[in-house]
């Protein structure tokens, strides 16, 4: 309730925000996105380089749901789902029924792929999916284990930074949050609001945050949900070669710690029939999963390596239900030694192409650019078993989610780093999640004891 009182607000349009800068906004030409849909989709164009307004342009595609009660309307509310790389039509259409019935009632809902993602004009260094899918299988799943996979691994994104470079050197240097928060300014003037009414998760409080200081007096309304710490992500605008990564300066490592640690607790704590991997207590289900992986390391289960294991077990605790739920038994089926069935998957939404193409090189070229992080390649081993000693399995797993830092060709020509503390025209909502597994929030809250327990 907290956010759908902030969000329903005064209208933006009596909000008084500052001067809009020169130049047309693009033109958003709505219409059904597929025959039968309830979104709308358009295409903006706008500048690959706003410091070169009349040069070349790229598309950024937009979805849309209108709002709900016309006659109480507000305004519109932006939605970036995170990432870096999230594709807002795919998503925000996939989670339109999460968002409180105030909102949805009230504002136009709008969210876009950002600049070098998706189906907006993306990054992509492969000629085709044949050539993508032989280069993602040519290292290790999750992270390397042994010199031999580091070896490969450090090759494979070696080759990639290549591929990029000769494909999209331009594209790749005008990916950055700064420019995606110019967009999303552009985008504002195109639905004719006065202010910003904004949504971001995660990689989207970044992106926010970055907004609302290069155009404070345009905030009406924000909502930051598993905050980033921008000072971290931007090392503290040092241009000094780093020695940690992104993620470590964020915490990702130790928040994915205690979270995996509290599912196994919570599992541990009731019935397998409420969660197939218990062992029937919280310490035997510890137990459980350290002799999983231990055994995973020596001995795959089929595809599903020890480094695989801990990937999935990560990424699965983003949503805590029926992540959770499907986590559990995917352990269990690797426990007896079988391979896990493929969760079911959602529905795709009634959007234009709803499984765009979104490579690894496409997140890659946003937070490289934007990040600093080591350039020497065989940094990442010994900050991964530093990082391990500190946060087990999962802080190996977040060092080396920014190993392909270490050879990328390109640097953001347009970075903003700071400073961020812009007084805002009205208050940002900042919200740090407990037990998230890539965002550390403020002193741990105890779970609720039931399980499965709802997601925030």
């Amino acid at each position: 309730m907290t956010c759908s009182t902030i969000l329903a607000g005064s209208n933006p349009a009596s909000a008084g925000g500052a001067p809009t800068p020169a130049g047309p906004a693009p033109r958003l030409d709505w219409s059904q996105c597929v025959p039968g849909s309830e979104f709308d989709c358009a295409t903006a164009k706008v500048p690959l380089d706003y410091d070169d307004p009349g040069g070349r342009t790229i598309e950024l595609a937009v979805v849309k749901r209108k709002a709900a009660d016309p006659g109480r309307r507000v305004g519109t509310l932006f939605f970036n789902p995170g990432g870096p790389g999230g594709p807002g039509t795919v998503q925000m259409p996939q989670n339109y029924e999460s968002f409180p019935r105030e909102v949805r009632e009230r504002f136009d809902i709008v969210s876009w792929d950002p600049r070098g993602i998706g189906n907006s004009t993306a990054v992509n260094c492969f000629g085709s999916p044949e050539e993508a899918a032989a280069w993602n299988a040519s290292k290790a799943t999750g992270f390397p284990v042994g010199e031999q996979e580091r070896a490969a691994f450090t090759a494979a994104y070696e080759e990639l930074g290549r591929r990029c470079e000769q494909r999209a050197p331009e594209l790749l240097r005008h990916v950055s949050t700064a420019d995606t928060a110019r967009d999303l300014d552009q985008l504002r003037q195109a639905v004719g609001d006065q202010q910003l009414t904004y949504y971001g998760i995660s990689y989207g409080t970044y992106l926010g945050a970055t907004y609302a200081n290069l155009f404070p007096g345009r905030v009406r309304a924000m909502v930051f949900d598993a905050n980033w710490d921008p000072r971290a992500w931007t090392n503290n605008a040092s241009d000094e070669d780093p020695q940690t990564t992104s993620f470590q300066r964020l915490g990702s490592g130790r928040s994915a710690a205690e979270t995996v640690n509290r599912f196994l607790t919570l599992c541990g704590s009731t019935t397998t029939a409420r969660c197939a991997f218990s062992a029937g207590s919280p310490k035997a289900t510890q137990d459980k999963y350290d002799q999983l992986l231990r055994r995973l390391r020596e001995e795959p289960v089929g595809p599903w390596t020890y480094a695989g294991t801990v990937a999935d077990v990560v990424n699965s605790l983003y949503v805590v239900q029926p992540g959770a739920t499907r986590l559990a038994a995917r352990l269990q089926d690797l426990w007896q030694g079988r391979v896990p069935e493929p969760s079911p998957l959602p529905p795709p939404p009634l959007v234009p192409h709803p499984n765009p193409y979104l490579g690894e090189e496409q997140s890659t070229a946003v937070f490289c650019g934007d990040s600093p992080n080591p350039r020497d390649p065989g940094a990442y081993h010994r900050l991964a078993e530093e990082a391990a000693a500190d946060a087990g399995d999962t802080g190996r797993f977040w060092i080396w989610a920014s190993a392909g830092c270490a050879s990328w060709p390109a640097v953001a020509e347009d970075r903003y780093r700071g400073p961020w503390n812009k007084p805002t025209a009205h208050p940002i909502l900042v919200i740090g999640n407990t037990y998230d597994p890539s965002t550390p929030s403020g002193p741990r809250r105890p779970w609720p004891r039931n399980w499965p327990t709802p997601a925030c």
